[in-house]
């Protein structure tokens, strides 16, 4: 029996009555919908998408995490429903901008990364007043600044109509965060089935699930014994200054480390100087993490992992921004004898070969088989792949990784993982040696077997592995372990954390309602700032107002905080500051790690010096917490730089808690500049103590896509300022670096008449 709907291609989707009875639900009320991986959480979308399509004129906003889980739901929107598929539109930071607001207005369904929209919804080029229904995939993203917090704020302020469906395999074990979920995404309805439930059972296949141990070799011992003495001494000063209660190697784990670390930051930000021993304590404590983790390395990765570290130690070290921890490793006499055994094994960890038996065995025993490995590390990956490209001609493994560049690592372009998965998919490649980029979404009901090379301590992380395989056909997943090592914890502590959550959601599924209604079920999350009450921010806000922004600052959470206030955003690219609220303020931001390292390179007072002349009432944000401790920098030295910035350049300084507090504190200085001094914003700061020639100049910059180099060339060029404007296109491309498109902008700018707002 398949599904019947006007806007549904026949013949096509098995109809599943619980899929249908979730549709039904989320179709008139916000809903959360809980559902194991392969059970159909995309058609549950597809069958709301169909009846909003029936009944409501208004654009559908699909989310997902992912690029390539993007274009994932796009193909199968395009394949399964009834309507032209070029209204249904995919939206990439690839895409330009002001194309991108064309698409959204010709386009009936956007599927789109959240990032991309938060952008366009802070500059104002798409209208959430226009969406009918807006998908968030993996919502248990929805927490803290994710983007789909944002959206969901923005879509509550600008329509009253609105309906939303979240979906996740895995929303957590803490019932605190699922009810954040719910609150942030105004849920009133939740949606859960576990493979257990009656309407579910027929659909749920096996899935068989082994956990295999493998032992350390004996050739490590040296190597750990080595790192362990390291790791003591480091341990022995930390007792010693009172971090921790116990100096035993065999006692510590990464959690005690990290709860050593929070006690020592805790212990300098409540001193007026902290001492030397405070900060003896913080290098110790650096160092002593940094041996635990090239132990757990060789113990759960390998040899090839821990001298891929050892290097980045050494990189490290050798830096000019290099940590006083690392510095301090590569002395050590213990870790450089490690370092030089390690590079002298010629073994690697037997879970190496362990994966290539298994994944040999399953190509042999069912020669079409597609395989995911899941390492932890990119450099495990590589190692894998290319352990099994030389085992069998049967075997044709492939890396999917992500974007992001490590180091060499450059990772995958968008087009080349989209391209992977639909190798894969064909069979061009049969095994998939992933890492977390494969957890979420990946959509490939034909795998049959799912490898963790480490098992990892999230529940979620291990659900969204394993529900790789299992789908529409019996599945296995087996799981390496490493005996005596942190893999035992972690492998536990996983299923702890899942049986944990199994619990939580029955729980959630009995009360959810009740809970919903009580106001203090959850913390709010727009609490009141120190020094800004929400009754003086609601009395700003019933009017507009407008920001200038410089471009690097899109980023921010600062600009998501300013507009969920409802305060127009304008992007530009300016010579001095990060925002602009009035002809006379500009305003330069500095979280508390770039302030340091801008006082450290010299490159902060030229910033304020530009960012004096430029405003007649400059001033300068420090955002965050540690500015004594952050960085190992003398406490004198930061209260030079900060008195200096004071009393020589006479720029005020603001201490802000974080981004949003940072948001509040633009908002009222924009309002009152704004509202009470009707003053207007200026495009580009007013520049104050200039010569003629560098007023001269600074007039020309203003001119598109003129530098400081062009606007000198122009001005040796033509003489002066007049002779400029009267020139045409022609005279302008005759100066070295003006090309015709830059040329007939400046031409059009000149001549086009001042529209009216």
């Amino acid at each position: 029996m398949y599904i019947k709907h006007e806007f549904i291609k026949p013949d096509l989707l098995e109809y599943r009555e619980y899929q249908k009875r979730i549709a039904d639900s989320a179709v008139r009320i916000n809903t959360l919908v809980v559902l194991p991986t392969g059970l159909g959480k995309t058609v549950i979308a597809l069958l709301v998408i169909a009846e909003k399509l029936k009944t409501d004129e208004g654009k559908i906003l699909f989310l997902a995490p992912t690029k390539p889980l993007v274009n994932q739901h796009a193909h199968f929107l395009k394949k399964f429903l009834l309507i032209d598929e070029r209204s249904i539109a995919v939206f990439t930071g690839e895409t330009p901008p002001l194309r991108r607001r064309e698409i959204w207005m010709d386009s009936r369904i956007i599927v789109s990364t959240p990032q991309v929209v938060e952008n366009d919804v802070v500059s104002r080029r798409v209208d959430l007043r226009d969406v009918c229904l807006i998908i968030f995939d993996e919502v248990h993203r929805a927490v803290g600044n994710y983007s789909y917090v944002f959206i969901s704020e923005m879509y509550r302020q600008q329509r009253g109509d609105r309906l939303v469906l979240g979906m996740t395999a895995s929303p957590g074990r803490d019932l605190t965060r699922i009810l954040e979920v719910c609150r942030n995404l105004d849920v009133g309805n939740i949606e859960i089935r576990t493979k257990y439930d009656p309407d579910v059972i027929p659909y749920v296949h096996d899935l068989k699930i082994v956990w295999k141990e493998v032992p350390l070799p004996r050739e490590f011992a040296y190597t750990i014994q080595l790192l362990r003495k390291a790791l003591s001494e480091r341990l022995n000063v930390l007792k010693e200054l009172g971090m921790i209660e116990s100096s035993s190697v065999s006692l510590i784990n990464r959690r005690r480390l990290l709860d050593a670390q929070k006690k020592i930051q805790e212990e300098i930000r409540s001193s007026i100087k902290p001492s030397n021993t405070l900060f003896r304590a913080a290098s110790a404590q650096n160092a002593a993490l940094k041996i635990y983790h090239a132990i757990e390395l060789l113990q759960t990765q390998g040899v090839n992992a821990l001298r891929n570290y050892f290097q980045r130690l050494e990189n490290e070290a050798s830096s000019r921004g290099g940590s006083k921890a690392s510095r301090d490793l590569v002395r050590d006499s213990n870790v450089l004898e490690a370092m030089a055994y390690i590079k002298s094994l010629d073994i690697e960890h037997p879970k190496s070969e362990e994966i290539t038996r298994i994944v040999k065995e399953q190509i042999e025993t069912k020669r079409d088989s597609k395989i995911i490995v899941f390492t932890h590390y990119r450099d495990t990956s590589a190692y894998v792949a290319e352990n099994l490209k030389k085992t069998d001609a049967l075997i044709r493994p492939v890396r999917f990784i992500g974007q992001a560049a490590r180091g060499e690592d450059k990772g995958l372009t968008q087009r080349e993982q989209i391209e992977i998965i639909k190798k894969f998919e064909k069979g061009e490649f049969n095994v998939l040696i992933a890492t977390s980029v494969a957890e979420e979404g990946l959509d490939i009901p034909s795998t049959d077997l799912v490898v963790f090379y480490e098992p990892i301590p999230s529940e979620i992380r291990t659900i969204q592995r394993r529900g790789r395989t299992g789908r529409g056909m019996p599945g296995k997943v087996v799981i390496l372990i490493t005996k005596g090592t942190p893999d035992e914890g972690y492998y536990w502590a996983a299923r702890h954390k899942e049986k944990q959550m199994r619990k939580e959601l029955e729980v959630l599924r009995s009360h959810l309602k009740k809970e919903l209604e009580k106001p203090h079920s959850i913390s709010h999350i727009y609490k009141t700032k120190r020094g800004y009450s929400q009754k003086t921010l609601r009395d700003y806000q019933d009017k507009k107002i407008s920001v200038v922004v410089d471009h690097r600052e899109n980023r921010s959470p600062v600009i998501r905080y300013l507009s969920s206030k409802n305060v127009f955003i304008e992007s530009q690219q300016l010579d001095a500051g990060d925002y602009v609220v009035s002809s006379k303020i500009g305003v330069e931001r500095k979280k508390v790690e770039d302030f340091l390292e801008s006082l450290i390179d010299g490159k902060l007072f030229q910033q304020i010096k530009k960012l004096r002349d430029a405003y007649s009432r400059p001033v300068l944000i420090i955002e965050g917490e540690g500015l004594l401790t952050k960085r190992n920098i003398d406490s004198n030295a930061v209260f030079g730089g900060i008195v200096s910035i004071i009393s020589d350049f006479g720029v005020p300084i603001i201490t802000t808690h974080d981004s949003r507090e940072t948001a509040d504190f633009l908002y009222i200085m924009a309002s009152r500049e704004q509202r009470e001094n009707k003053r207007e914003v200026a495009i580009r700061g007013r520049k104050w103590s200039m010569s003629l020639r560098e007023r001269q100049q600074f007039i020309i910059e203003g001119l598109p896509n003129i530098s400081a180099v062009l606007a000198k060339r122009l001005l040796s060029h033509f003489g002066s300022i007049r002779a400029i404007m009267n020139a045409s296109e022609e005279q302008l491309c005759e100066v070295h670096g003006i090309g015709k498109n830059i040329a007939s902008e400046i031409v059009k700018l000149l001549n086009t008449p001042y529209p009216e707002k």
